[in-house]
């Protein structure tokens, strides 16, 4: 039975604050996860790790430190994913497995931005007046959009803008997160629609 949940993603920067600020957004995007673990009484806690590597050795600390916890990583894909996630990152880090499965590691395919082109209209009333709707790729499945298209996109999209100017993610993600329609996002990312549906039936098996 789960007791614990704990999540160890990638992003932040190197900045206490900054981390905190993204420890946030993901705990609201979070959110209905977040209630159903307070529903079973299953303690939830969100861990924003710097770089990528950074969250991969704090992911393989937790598994050591908190042996009755449920514990995931989820960081970048940094480009297509044409195989289960603990392939694919053996393919393009190096990384092995430490002995878990699946349904422990996660992926923004293929980076985090592509969950905020998933939902336009957030992105448009984050931003306001100025804002390049057509600079924003029109991918329904936004796992397809190649990595190096997506933050020049954003940028693109929100350079003219007077309230916000441009994307700038330690300053905007928090706040995107925040707003996005996570119905939205699970349509048009399979990842992440995996990660609700994996740990939305972890968490109701829990007596």
């Amino acid at each position: 039975m789960v007791k614990e949940v704990r999540i160890y993603i990638e992003g932040g920067g190197d900045g206490k604050n900054t981390k905190q600020l993204l420890r946030g957004g993901f705990s609201s995007f979070f959110k209905e996860l977040v209630q159903v673990a307070r529903s079973k009484q299953i303690k939830w806690n969100i861990t924003v790790c710097g770089s990528r590597n950074n969250a991969f050795r704090d992911f393989k600390n937790a598994l050591a430190d908190h042996p009755n916890a449920f514990i995931i990583l989820l960081v970048d894909s940094e480009a297509p994913v044409k195989q289960p996630p603990w392939e694919h990152l053996k393919l393009r880090d190096n990384w092995d497995s430490p002995g878990v499965d699946e349904t422990h590691c996660y992926l923004m395919v293929q980076a985090m931005e592509a969950w905020f082109m998933a939902d336009i209209d957030t992105l448009k009333r984050f931003y306001g007046q100025g804002f390049k709707e057509n600079a924003i790729p029109k991918n329904i499945n936004v796992e397809t959009i190649e990595k190096d298209l997506l933050e020049p996109s954003l940028k693109a999209a929100s350079r003219d803008t007077k309230s916000k100017g441009e994307y700038q993610k330690i300053q905007h993600a928090s706040k995107l997160l925040e707003m996005l329609d996570v119905d939205k996002v699970r349509k048009a990312s399979s990842e992440c629609d995996r990660i609700f549906k994996t740990l939305t039936e972890l968490m109701e098996k829990a007596l």
